[in-house]
């Protein structure tokens, strides 16, 4: 069977309903798996091999009648879906510990197939937290309500596959029939599906008792901010310190390797090129690599868990009083990964003033691109002392300054912009689902990290190369690697003034100018600098190359708190100009924001040298 005639099934569901593990399982694609409404926002098309047929995954939604992007754009795409002629049936998966909701989506589902004559099959997920709970469901009494084939499933231990391949196979097949005739309106959908629930056997959603009682602790007003701060201590802490072995080895790998590569190309420019801009620069790069796969693993245990839309629930409050909304917390956080899902993932907020002010302030979250940055700058700058039997270091509470630096900036913009510019703009009230605690997978969740450090790598990679390979024969030519005397020199010495008041010279100025392309450039193009100059030494870190330099205390804070601010990333601005419609905003914000980092570090510049007197 060609691709073409390939059967196609819509996978649909509620956000937390398992779904997009269900599809992971079905496919083998290791999709994005996460307990917040509003993460998953495109559609993910897979090929199941030992079924012969395509699944398409749908964003997870609660009814037909959107209230959010989300939801908008997967009603659209049902719609146009069901209009195709591949499409041979469509699966809804449901909630099983938290049935009536899934019910209500269920039938207006049902509706919509028989309208569009497309048979329909409801898998029950999540049966393995009934078994563990010792409740039982009526599966025939849903059966004979839903008129369509009910499954039982858990798509986390694969329980019931066997029957869910049987019920797929044949629903792709032209042996299932449509549904027969629903009629009836919203409410009385919402009836009818409260009513089958509790014929099911389940009175109400399971697991509420439980959640509620840790609720009780995780969201006091004394206790939840207590276990909040904590957390995020623990993330930014454990970003450096768990990192720190891994990082260790990966620059172990990359010097041990070039001692063993480079004398095989003799002397000359060739080894020089070898040396200084694949090693020094690239190979600078990739050490900082295993900082965002901790970074991604914390998050995603997070999220998985249930507590992160705890953790916006409790954030809602303080928020707010900055023009925010609890529903901001997930993109700002997730903004510390990368500001691009993180904008994206500001769809889900319902008011269009709260949904701006989040979309302005994620650049200023500290995203993995400035990592490597902070990683260099506090490595060369701050000593390794420990604290506490070494849980607690100084450069990992380093570390959780400048992202705490780069979210009070964010909240004091927000709390600017609410009160002036933005004063007028229209708002919506703030309603938020609390998922119910669930032990994350630890193997999709590494899968997941790993995944994003490798395409953080091969994204960000190719422009490291091409910026280290430039760097390199500007800094190299026109007298064979006398740095002072090379075109970059001549460059660098060009724009040198803009960044002396900080303490930097014409390197630095250089390293900074090119990680406007992005962030991360900044430390392949120091590393291929300082290796060109350094070309007749043995090989080290670039943070002890950069410690030996003679870059000042006050200069190296002064670049930290530019990297914090300033806005270094054109794919993030193209994202903007994507989702607000045009480049007014994005270019304000790229202005505005470099003019504040700059202002910013000269300030903190001036202040540390004053305190040194």
């Amino acid at each position: 069977m060609s691709a073409v005639d390939t059967p196609t099934l819509l996978l649909l569901g509620n956000p937390n309903s398992g779904k997009t593990l269900l599809f992971n399982r079905l496919t083998g694609l290791r999709q994005k798996v996460a307990n917040f409404p509003g993460v998953t926002v495109e559609l993910a098309t897979g090929s199941s091999s030992e079924l012969g047929l395509d699944l398409v995954d749908f964003p997870g939604i609660y009814s037909l009648n959107p209230l959010t992007r989300d939801e908008e754009v997967a009603v659209q795409s049902l719609q146009k879906h069901l209009q195709s002629s591949k499409v041979r049936g469509v699966v809804c998966v449901l909630d099983v510990t938290r049935l009536e909701r899934s019910l209500f989506l269920a039938l207006q589902l049902r509706q919509e197939c028989t309208r569009t004559n497309r048979p329909i099959l409801f898998v029950l997920n999540m049966m393995d937290q009934i078994i563990a709970h010792k409740v039982q469901v009526n599966t025939k009494i849903l059966q004979a309500g839903l008129g369509a084939p009910v499954v039982e499933v858990s798509a986390k231990t694969r329980k019931g596959f066997q029957d869910l391949n049987e019920s797929l196979t044949k629903l792709a097949s032209h042996d299932s029939q449509a549904a027969p005739a629903l009629s009836g309106d919203t409410n009385h959908l919402k009836a009818l599906a409260k009513d089958l629930a509790n014929k099911a056997g389940l009175k109400g959603d399971l697991l509420l008792r439980s959640q509620y009682r840790i609720d009780r602790v995780a969201l006091s007003s004394f206790w939840g901010l207590v276990i909040f701060c904590f957390t995020m201590i623990f993330l930014f802490q454990a970003i450096f310190s768990w990192s720190a072995p891994l990082m260790d080895g990966v620059e172990s790998i990359v010097m041990s390797l070039a001692e063993l590569v480079v004398p095989l190309f003799g002397k000359g420019v060739t080894a020089d090129f070898v040396r200084d801009a694949i090693f020094g620069g690239f190979g600078s790069f990739l050490v900082f690599a295993p900082q965002i796969f901790v970074l991604t693993l914390i998050i995603g245990f997070l999220e998985d868990s249930g507590y992160l839309a705890r953790a916006a629930l409790i954030c809602h409050r303080p928020l707010s009083f900055f023009g925010l909304s609890g529903k901001s917390f997930v993109p700002l956080l997730t903004g510390h990964a990368c500001a691009i899902p993180a904008i994206f993932s500001s769809r889900n907020i319902e008011s269009p003033k709260k949904r701006l002010l989040t979309m302005i302030t994620v650049p200023l979250m500290s995203c993995s691109a400035r990592l490597p940055v902070y990683g260099l700058l506090i490595a060369a700058l701050i000593p390794a002392h420990t604290y506490l039997g070494g849980l607690v270091g100084l450069q990992g509470l380093s570390f959780f300054a400048l992202y705490l630096f780069g979210i009070v900036t964010a909240l004091v913009v927000s709390g600017v912009l609410k009160g002036t510019l933005l004063k007028k703009t229209s708002d919506a009230p703030f309603i938020l689902e609390l998922p119910p605690y669930r032990l994350p997978n630890l193997l999709a969740i590494l899968r997941k990290s790993w995944d994003r450090s490798l395409t953080f790598v091969t994204q960000a990679g190719p422009t490291i190369f091409v910026v280290a390979v430039v760097i390199w024969a500007l800094g190299y030519f026109p007298n064979n690697g006398e740095l002072d005397q090379s075109y970059l020199a001549s460059i660098g010495q060009w724009i040198e003034p803009v960044f002396k008041p900080l303490g930097l010279d014409w390197k630095f100025g250089v390293a900074i100018l090119m990680s406007f392309l992005a962030r991360e450039v900044f430390v392949g193009t120091l590393g291929t600098m300082l290796g060109i100059a350094g070309a007749d030494e043995d090989f080290h870190g670039l943070a002890e190359q950069l410690h030996a330099s003679g870059l000042t205390l006050a200069s190296g804070l002064a670049l930290l708190v530019f990297y914090a601010i300033a806005m270094q990333c054109v794919a993030t601005l193209a994202v903007l100009r994507k989702e607000l419609g045009s480049w007014k905003i994005p270019s304000l914000l790229f202005v505005s924001y470099s003019l504040l980092a700059y202002l910013a570090a000269f300030s903190v510049y001036t202040i540390v040298n004053w305190l040194a007197l």
